[in-house]
């Protein structure tokens, strides 16, 4: 009898995922040293020494085993005096119980809407925003609908809360909101996260908020050195889920470690989550960030510092390019911008790669809406880079004519 044969396969739905833009463009300056790479979403500074020495001193000491789940009860018990030294509504104690160590903030989310969401399940997602908040809801066999921002003449990007508020009901099982927001800089006020909140207590909605760059927010009425946060305005027993990560606060991109805030109810099963995705995140790399938040005055408000003058140098510089539109971001570590004339972004970086060795980002990599905008990330340790990145720009535009 002859055996029916199948060609190898895997879902359909991650067949169809869609390659990343930003390293298709990456790839173009394989090899090339003379590249000056914007592209990615890290700063070029290393980590701090005394979180590096940190980590070499525990795996000196041995420590190679498997940890707790939820982490180590010294990291959360220090992420919970971080919480609450920025969120000071609730005691110590109080975050402890609401936390669970991940490996890095995409593993977060992802063991969040594990936790979450079911297959058919309907999500909303604001965009433009970073693809695996698209792709993973997906993954898991949800329904995914998005409102988007809209950009203004001056390139600041705003929510129409009206639209917003009109695509959650009672059977949207998730809403997952990025802010501050990568790419656009744009970022929810308090009243808006109330009104959210309030909305989706009445529907019955989960709140996913990513606020991985909420430390790295520049406005001036900022309390306790953070943007508004779901934290703020919610209990602890709300259907609010935050991530975080040790990434971008802590210059820490590399060493993969984030964390959950949760409903105190969830915090058990999603240990048991995190056993089935990774067991538990590396002692050493925990040890490292216990000591980042321990001494996080040390490094978080001087990168916030650098960052706002790294800002300040390419925002002006680039709004002075005749042709661009850019805006001042509130938070995170990015320029968001377009160049008149220029619709279709992916072959526009890709040129800049090639003709004018600078690396930016397409905007078509956050979602349709972004199609013809470009993501310049300006976490540089030298902020001369910046203006050297803009003068190649400039003499590019002026030999298209």
């Amino acid at each position: 009898m002859q055996l029916k044969t199948q060609g190898n396969s895997m879902r359909a739905v991650v067949e169809s995922l869609q390659e990343s833009r930003i390293r298709e463009v990456a790839n173009e300056g394989l090899g090339r040293s003379d590249v000056l790479k914007f592209w990615f979403g890290e700063s070029d500074e290393v980590t701090p020494d005394f979180i590096r020495e940190a980590a070499i001193a525990s795996l000196q000491r041995g420590e190679t085993f498997y940890a707790h789940n939820l982490g180590l009860p010294e990291l959360r018990h220090a992420i919970a005096g971080y919480m609450h030294g920025l969120h000071p509504q609730a005691g110590t104690d109080a975050w402890f119980d609401r936390v669970a160590v991940t490996s890095g903030g995409v593993n977060g989310l992802m063991v969040a809407m594990q936790a979450l969401v079911d297959a058919g399940d309907e999500v909303v997602l604001v965009t433009p925003v970073w693809p695996n908040l698209v792709a993973q809801p997906r993954i898991l066999g949800a329904q995914v609908h998005t409102v988007p921002l809209t950009a203004d003449a001056r390139g600041a990007w705003h929510l129409d809360m009206d639209a917003l508020l009109a695509s959650i009901s009672p059977s949207t099982r998730l809403l997952i909101v990025n802010a501050p927001n990568n790419p656009t800089g744009w970022t929810l006020t308090r009243q808006e996260q109330a009104t959210i909140l309030a909305h989706c207590r009445r529907t019955g909605t989960w709140i996913l908020a990513d606020e991985v760059y909420e430390r790295l927010y520049y406005a001036d009425d900022t309390a306790h050195g953070a943007a508004p946060s779901f934290l703020d305005v919610a209990e602890p027993e709300d259907r609010v889920v935050v991530t975080h990560s040790f990434s971008k606060s802590f210059l820490m991109t590399g060493w993969r470690l984030g964390w959950l805030v949760l409903p105190p109810s969830l915090t058990h099963a999603v240990g048991k989550l995190i056993e089935f995705n990774t067991s538990c995140a590396p002692v050493f790399v925990q040890r490292g960030a216990t000591v980042a938040l321990q001494r996080a005055h040390e490094v978080t408000p001087a990168l916030v510092a650098h960052l706002r003058a790294c800002r300040d140098t390419l925002v002006p510089r680039l709004a002075a390019v005749p042709g661009v539109s850019v805006a001042t971001p509130q938070g995170g570590m990015y320029a968001f911008f377009r160049i008149a004339g220029y619709d279709d972004c992916l072959p526009l970086a890709k040129r800049l790669v090639r003709e004018a060795g600078l690396g930016l980002a397409p905007g078509s990599a956050f979602g349709d809406e972004a199609s013809g905008w470009l993501r310049w990330c300006f976490a540089s340790q030298d902020p001369g880079r910046l203006d050297v990145g803009v003068a190649r720009l400039e003499r590019w535009l002026q030999a298209q004519g």
